[in-house]
């Protein structure tokens, strides 16, 4: 398959090594022995039922969660060594998080809402002012730079998740359900937001439990009962064909 725009690199950004998540003094396996490898401008969907898993391993590789056992590297820093400072400085520098539920909050605009990552660290400047105007620009909102959330379409709210999920340029985007909750056609402009991005080089995660979501991605991984499906191998084609 014909991947335009996909940079080619060798290097792993992200790799789980016989990874589990036990829960209830492990009683309970959410993951039981994820291997993964993740390389620098991959676009991939890491898909399965309510309750396989996905959704903790989207945790794990986003630094929000520990292992039980295993070890999860993320730009080739083993994770477990790092204190609650250097996690909070490396999600802050390296991820960028896309949520089902949006998570803006409703008092603030949407430029705000794009610059809540930073507004804690660092002032506002009138140059990062205008830099989230712009990202609220490419996702086609520079008309909508100081309407609330309530004053938003569920398709609009999600775009500035997007933008302010880029606002610290990181190299990893991680969307969990991103079109869950909107609606067919909406989704599919979403996922294509998510395709231009990884054509400008981003390394690109979807969790999903729809299919015809997973099929926008370039590889693939099933996760089923906590485990990587059949041959532990991602897919190298679209399983199923966008309408």
């Amino acid at each position: 398959m014909e991947q335009k725009g996909r940079p080619h690199s060798n290097y792993v950004m992200i790799e789980m090594k016989d990874v589990w998540k036990e829960y209830a003094e492990g009683k309970v396996a959410a993951l039981r022995g994820i291997n993964l490898k993740i390389k620098k401008g991959d676009f991939i969907s890491i898909m399965g039922p309510s309750g396989s898993g996905k959704s903790t391993c989207m945790n794990l590789i986003g630094l929000l969660d520990s292992p039980t056992k295993g070890k999860v590297f993320v730009d080739g820093k083993d994770v477990s060594k790092l204190d609650d400072d250097s996690l909070a400085r490396m999600r802050g520098k390296k991820l960028g998080f896309i949520f089902q539920q949006f998570n803006l909050i409703q008092t603030l605009t949407a430029k705000e809402n794009v610059l809540l990552p930073i507004m804690f660290q660092q002032t506002l400047t009138p140059e990062l002012n205008q830099k989230a105007v712009e990202l609220l620009k490419s996702v086609g909102l520079g008309d909508r730079v100081n309407h609330r959330p309530s004053q938003l379409s569920g398709g609009e709210q999600q775009r500035v998740a997007i933008a302010r999920s880029l606002i610290n340029e990181p190299e990893i985007l991680l969307a969990d359900e991103p079109t869950g909750n909107l609606d067919s056609k909406t989704g599919e402009q979403i996922m294509k937001i998510l395709e231009d991005l990884h054509h400008k080089g981003k390394t690109v995660v979807v969790i999903t439990h729809d299919p015809r979501i997973a099929g926008y991605a370039h590889e693939r991984v099933n996760i089923i009962d906590g485990q990587i499906a059949k041959d532990h191998e991602l897919s190298k084609s679209y399983l199923w064909k966008r309408k």
